[in-house]
């Protein structure tokens, strides 16, 4: 059984109206989100899939990743994509204390503002939680500490194994509309649908005249 629907329902959205779950109508601009990087050879697939078609993303990073590869996050900011915060293991809010999740990432975000230029970057605070689960006391903490929660319009389940590729495919085409927010994973998990997904997914909007941009 599916842990979201592939599409988030608006009754979802409007029950938690600070979180970010799509942008406004925007002259036919999609935003591409990935998690879980940086992964070696993943990412970098990503970053150069990406560029084939001229397309900006958002990447949320996990801390520990970050502080592993850093060379893989310079790129991700170097090509002009936008970097967000995954906390820095990868928590469930849903399982973890409130004080531990909050200063987990904050970590993340520490080890991010070392490894980028801090200022440009420490002005967004671009926050998604792992799973997609935040206690209401985390997410207003976080809110209050300057950070921007991103959710998402739909998510490819491209990490789950049982899926086919041409339904993870379907995930997205079937759900997306303009401004909507795509989650993909650029990890060891989620490859085999993100390589067979992604080319498609860009390919087949750019046909249809829709661009896509960083947050």
């Amino acid at each position: 059984m599916l842990a979201f629907p592939v599409k988030i329902p608006s009754i979802i959205q409007r029950l938690f109206p600070k979180y970010i779950w799509k942008k406004a109508f925007s002259n036919k601009t999609l935003y591409l989100t990935f998690d879980d990087g940086p992964t070696p050879e993943i990412t970098e697939w990503t970053l150069n899939t990406l560029k084939q078609f001229n397309a900006k993303a958002t990447f949320f990073c996990i801390g520990d990743n970050v502080r592993k590869y850093p060379e893989i996050l310079k790129k991700i900011s170097n090509q002009g994509h936008s970097i967000g915060n995954h906390t820095f293991n990868h928590l469930n809010g849903w399982k973890t204390d409130t004080n531990l999740y909050i200063e987990n990432t904050e970590k993340a975000q520490t080890t991010l503002e070392k490894e980028l230029d801090s200022e440009r970057f420490s002005t967004k605070k671009l926050f998604r939680p792992p799973y997609g689960k935040i206690k209401n006391k985390q997410a207003r903490l976080l809110l209050k500490k300057g950070y921007q929660i991103i959710m998402w319009s739909v998510i490819s389940y491209d990490w789950d194994k049982s899926l086919k590729e041409e339904d993870c495919l379907n995930n997205v085409i079937k759900h997306t509309k303009d401004g909507s927010l795509i989650v993909f994973h650029d990890s060891v998990k989620a490859k085999k649908n993100l390589q067979y997904a992604l080319p498609k997914v860009l390919t087949y909007y750019t046909e249809k005249g829709y661009k896509f941009e960083a947050l």
